[in-house]
């Protein structure tokens, strides 16, 4: 009997399809997605695939400033990312989260997607029953996105988490939209996040300039 897709319509009424792992590798040799390193074959789930945990992270640096005013582009309170520190970790050093802590954290691997298809960031379960989240509120990859992902890592635990580059942090699934976007990632104004390799801190004070554009 031939396999028809099951379509289901979002609150807008886009046609949605979650891709297969079978459909995943299709579209990486067709280059609508691409993920480097390759994944192992044992990295591929039943329509995820494994992303692992970078060298690179940001936390928040000491300072005295008392608050910061999300909404201000200027002034002594405006987010700046002199307020956040890239701390790097050896292939086998550890990075600690202790708890109520958050920072940004990278994927090892490099996410390119077409204008069609957007992806999703999930957490892994057996890192949540720890505590461990890894992404606040964007988990999102918008179509034409072109870098590494960004990791929102907080401990909501009791105990300190010791992260090691090179781990299985999460997974990454994909989703065909019903046309290519007229907005790809890179080609929107103000993108601020196109093409990075490392976490990059808040820039929301560039937001009076650009359209949504996290990822």
């Amino acid at each position: 009997m031939p396999f028809f897709p099951a379509f289901k319509s979002n609150a807008n009424g886009v046609v949605e399809m979650r891709l297969s792992d079978t459909d995943v590798l299709q579209r990486m040799a067709m280059g609508d997605i691409e993920i480097d390193p390759m994944p192992s074959a044992e990295g591929f789930g039943s329509f995820s695939v494994d992303v692992r945990l970078g060298h690179l992270f940001q936390t928040f640096q000491p300072c005295q400033t008392p608050f910061l005013d999300l909404s201000a582009s200027t002034g002594h309170y405006m987010m700046s990312e002199k307020i956040m520190k890239t701390v790097e970790i050896g292939d086998e050093e550890r990075f600690f989260l202790h708890p109520g802590e958050f920072a940004l954290g990278m994927t090892l691997e490099r996410i390119k997607l077409a204008n069609h298809i957007v992806g999703w960031l999930d957490g892994r379960s057996s890192l949540a029953r720890v505590g461990l989240m890894v992404h606040i509120t964007a988990h999102s990859v918008d179509p034409g996105w072109n870098g590494n992902i960004t990791f929102e890592f907080f401990n909501a635990g009791r105990l300190p988490l010791a992260l090691k580059p090179g781990m299985r942090i999460g997974a990454i699934s994909f989703e065909l939209l019903s046309s290519p976007t007229s907005k790809p990632y890179g080609e929107k104004r103000g993108a601020k996040y196109h093409g990075q390799s490392g976490p990059l801190s808040s820039r929301i004070v560039r937001d009076s300039c650009s359209e949504k554009d996290d990822a």
